[in-house]
């Protein structure tokens, strides 16, 4: 039970960690110039890579 619960602490802190580097980059690219549509195309490249990421882990499993 103690294991459950420090790694529902532990997700809630990447979580929240998550959170406060989304925010701290996309101050930084405001304040570096960057427009919604770049920031949008940064946020579309990184939701690319991650599909593209789990859809290789999951042919490796599937071709296991």
């Amino acid at each position: 039970m103690g294991a459950l619960i420090n790694e529902a602490n532990s997700t809630r802190l990447h979580d929240r960690s998550l959170k406060i580097i989304a925010k701290s980059l996309f101050r930084e690219l405001k304040e570096n110039g960057y427009d919604n549509r770049q920031i949008v195309n940064l946020s579309t490249e990184l939701l690319s890579l991650v599909t593209t990421e789990l859809r290789d882990t999951n042919q490796g499993v599937t071709a296991s």
